[in-house]
């Protein structure tokens, strides 16, 4: 397999672009796209408050009104990722049966 340049979290990419970060690897079932909704100052920081997170099928045969699989909102970003990947897994595992 190809070495990635991404940041990896828990053995997955995650890659921001503004306030939308994408969780997971385009080559498996589904990934995560997590949208950061509110935020607070602390310090110089910049805090994430509400996630929104949605699980996306990355099959290019899927019909653009059926690309979102589940949808959640979570209070922090380190929630909102784990949700993401137990939805991951769950996807990629029930897909394989």
């Amino acid at each position: 397999m190809k070495k990635s340049n991404f940041f990896l979290y828990k053995k997955r990419p995650l890659v921001r672009k503004g306030q939308t970060i994408y969780y997971g690897d385009m080559r498996e079932k589904a990934v995560a796209m997590l949208t950061v909704k509110s935020s607070h100052e602390f310090g110089n920081l910049n805090i994430s408050d509400d996630i929104q997170i949605q699980l996306i099928s990355t099959d290019p045969q899927t019909s653009p009104k059926d690309l979102v699989l589940k949808n959640s909102v979570k209070k922090g970003l380190f929630d909102a990722l784990d949700l993401a990947g137990i939805w991951i897994d769950r996807y990629i595992k029930a897909s394989a049966v």
